[in-house]
């Protein structure tokens, strides 16, 4: 047992130090163009975000770019709120603005996927955005994807995504939970693998989409519109998949709320791992998961085994520091180094959150999403 909780921690341990490494091999980059000539189309799914969709839509408002070169498409999934008036009022106040209102077409086991390709299908411009509901965009993330585009010419762009400031001890979780995400989502493409991103902030030519057929293959799964993406991209396209290391393009989402929330949506990113196609991301998942096991393990076995609670000890601290560098990179970069204070509890607490939240996904398969039973073993 001691053997083997240290091997697994040293892979663990090697694992996350390539992916600081590659954390700082992507450059933070500055919008240099004056040349505003690309076209957007911001693709947003939505059901029953009466509460969210105002802010949003006001902060797309203030995006400074022109407006004939940016529409919005909202895909209604089934909403039963009164959706309908805030939408009515920022046309009025915003009629420069383009904006369309489209009902999803629903054509498989995924809602999202589905929204996402009827916007594409009414799309006018060359590349496709998209982001979530109760999400809130940069005024600079136009410009900013435009001169990324201008530099580099990629095929697909995967942003960073970050909560607010934090209020409560939940926020905080999640903060620091996402953190760990976006920093070994940066890691990855900083060593030319990437197998993470963030549909809340992604953007892609909607010729190549078309081209690899869009989700053709993964709509079984309910969730995934983001890394199925990138993975087709990725396997045809390796040199043209490219992470935006920019606060400037930084979009803001929403915490959940309550814990049984923040549990639903954690299981739905789960749930897709056993149908990834990379051999990389289903390493890191389970390496990730037998980690988060072992820490638990130690733990136990610092009061039980007197003769090796040295070992055990070193094995729980090995995870502690290493995963606190690269959430502490995250951090700074969105500006919230103050969920840092939060981390010598959570570290304790994280391990069986994450534990709790494979094995439901693994042994049920089910979970409930925007008012919507799914199971990840349709």
């Amino acid at each position: 047992m001691t053997l083997i909780a240290i091997l697994i921690i040293v892979l663990y341990t090697l694992l996350i130090g390539v992916f600081i490494v590659g954390f700082f091999k992507v450059k933070e980059f500055n919008s240099n163009s004056d040349t505003l000539s690309n076209s957007f189309s911001i693709i947003i799914p939505f059901r029953n975000e009466v509460e969210n969709l105002p802010q949003l839509l006001t902060s797309i408002s203030k995006l400074k770019y022109p407006c004939e070169k940016f529409e919005i498409l909202l895909i209604n999934d089934d909403s039963s709120d009164n959706y309908n008036s805030i939408i009515d009022v920022f046309k009025s106040e915003h009629s420069h603005i383009i904006l369309k209102v489209l009902d999803n077409k629903r054509q498989s086991n995924s809602p999202k996927k589905d929204a996402i390709e009827t916007g594409i299908q009414h799309s006018k411009f060359e590349w496709i955005l998209t982001t979530d509901a109760d999400c809130v965009v940069p005024n600079l993330w136009l410009q900013t994807l435009n001169s990324f585009i201008l530099q580099n010419a990629p095929y697909l762009i995967a942003g960073p995504v970050s909560f607010p400031k934090a209020n409560s001890f939940l926020d905080h979780f999640q903060q620091l939970d996402l953190s760990a995400l976006i920093g070994t989502t940066i890691g990855g493409f900083g060593i030319k693998n990437p197998f993470m991103c963030n549909g809340a902030n992604l953007c892609y030519r909607k010729d190549i989409f078309l081209k690899l057929n869009g989700f053709e293959g993964n709509n079984h799964v309910a969730s995934g519109d983001d890394i199925f993406m990138l993975e087709k991209m990725n396997a045809q396209f390796p040199k043209k998949v490219f992470y935006l290391k920019s606060y400037d393009a930084l979009v803001f989402t929403s915490t959940e709320k309550p814990l049984t929330g923040l549990l639903q949506q954690r299981i739905r990113w789960a749930s897709k791992a056993t149908s990834y196609s990379n051999w990389f991301s289903k390493f890191v998942s389970m390496l990730v998961f037998l980690t988060n096991i072992i820490f638990i393990l130690s733990l136990i076995q610092i009061f039980i085994l007197k003769n090796a609670r040295s070992y055990y000890f070193m094995v729980a601290l090995m995870k502690i520091i290493i995963d606190f560098i690269i959430i502490w990179q995250t951090l700074n970069f969105s500006k919230n180094q103050k969920s840092s204070l939060w981390y010598p509890l959570i570290a304790f607490l994280h391990p069986v959150f994450i534990l709790n939240t494979a094995l439901l996904s693994l042994i049920s398969g089910k979970y409930n999403w925007k008012s919507r039973s799914f199971s990840n073993k349709q």
